[in-house]
């Protein structure tokens, strides 16, 4: 059985306002669903382990699908939820892909864990497989290479619009823009139509754009661990 590690912020409110944030539940459903399905196991961590917020505007009807809805209702998921791994529990070698979720608490979280780097770099350098979705491309940023080179240079990258960010109004409240910061590392930011599923794959490296991605990205994530075989 392969495993995948998915990761997932502990981050609950916005430094800077009074706004509730947390893990995009549909980001995990959707790609957690995918893996599951193909017989995959999943393991979730955060940086401080424990307790993953989940974003109560992820939450709201228009949001929910029947499948987000079979899982928030799913106590087991729930649980592994509010007791993920912590960074220093978990050995990369036991994991053949990484994906990191998105939401907007991420951003505070995500782009400067070390710890995290490196279980994503030491995965992708025994031949596995980096991932990410939405807000969760911020993860990416700092991944280094064995040869001390950004992990997503040179590569095709999706992550949440510049254009979706400015349309939720949020543009001000980040402490930047995703799109942006994949560009100054180096990436060459692809995406689709703003809220449509989009994912690209360029070397072992699978990212999506939105919170509709995280599907596909799985189903990319699955077509490689299967071609490796």
């Amino acid at each position: 059985m392969k495993n995948i590690l998915v990761v997932v912020t502990n981050i609950s409110k916005y430094p800077n306002q009074d706004r509730a944030t947390g893990l995009w539940l549909g980001e995990a459903v959707h790609f957690v669903d995918e893996v599951e399905k193909e017989g995959y196991n999943v393991d979730y961590v955060s940086p401080n382990g424990g307790f993953t917020p989940i974003d109560p505007h992820s939450l709201e009807a228009d949001q929910m699908t029947e499948l987000d809805w079979q899982y928030y209702s799913n106590p087991d998921f729930l649980n592994k939820l509010s007791a993920t791994l912590s960074a220093d529990e978990v050995n990369p070698k036991d994991y053949d892909a990484i994906y990191y979720t998105g939401g907007h608490g991420v951003m505070w979280d995500f782009p400067d864990d070390e710890k995290l780097q490196s279980i994503a770099s030491n995965i992708h350098e025994n031949g596995g497989i980096v991932s990410a979705v939405c807000h969760g491309s911020v993860g990416l940023l700092n991944i280094k290479n064995a040869a001390g080179n950004y992990l997503i240079a040179d590569k095709k990258v999706a992550g949440f619009a510049n254009t979706e960010e400015i349309a939720l109004g949020l543009d001000k409240a980040v402490p930047f823009l995703t799109e942006d910061e994949l560009v100054n590392r180096g990436a060459n930011y692809v995406k689709g139509d703003d809220w449509a599923a989009f994912a690209v794959a360029d070397d072992r490296v699978v990212s999506g754009q939105n919170p509709a991605s995280g599907g596909a990205v799985a189903k990319k994530v699955i077509q490689l661990l299967k071609s490796a075989k």
